[in-house]
């Protein structure tokens, strides 16, 4: 592990996770989106992948005016986090059920991000670094945006989801 010998580094350090973290959100969206059922959530996912590109930028430019290339460092949280991804691509069974786990794993990864991304705004404020802590307003408005997006298209996969469910042999559903 590295030294973080201050809060610059600690901001930096923040940024970094953030931009490596995105960079895997670049790989794993195309793949959800093409796993997707819904015709609203398949164009959400489209849709995040271009403001995906846009937060990148933005947290190269933030780098750079900490005067920080513009690299990442492993995000361990994030590399989980699109595992899940995967295995909601990969459910078996009804559409809309698959399309509700897409909606679960999809609606972590934005949490995540929102936190992530509320951390470094608070550090760059902090810092009194206005420019930095702009750019990362500018992208948690986008992902709580994204998010909310994600619920409202869960209220019609959900009911979607829920009308798939029949009794199959050798299941019980449990009563709640």
């Amino acid at each position: 592990m590295s030294a973080i010998l201050t809060f610059h580094d600690l901001l930096i350090n923040e940024l970094q996770d953030l931009f490596f973290a995105e960079h895997q959100l670049l790989k794993a969206l195309p793949k959800m989106a093409k796993a997707a059922s819904n015709p609203k959530l398949k164009s959400g996912f489209i849709s995040h992948l271009g403001q995906t590109r846009e937060h990148v930028k933005r947290l190269a430019t933030a780098l750079g005016i900490l005067g920080c290339p513009p690299k990442g460092k492993t995000c361990h949280a994030m590399l989980g986090l699109v595992k899940e991804g995967a295995e909601a691509i990969e459910t078996k069974g009804p559409a809309a059920v698959r399309d509700a786990a897409l909606i679960g794993a999809a609606q972590r990864v934005e949490h995540y991000e929102m936190a992530g991304y509320g951390t470094a705004r608070a550090f760059a404020l902090g810092l009194k670094e206005a420019e930095v802590a702009q750019l990362l307003q500018a992208t948690l408005f986008e992902e709580g945006d994204t998010n909310e997006k994600l619920t409202e298209i869960s209220v019609a996969v959900n009911a979607d989801a829920l009308s798939s469910d029949a009794p199959t042999s050798g299941t019980t559903k449990s009563k709640r």
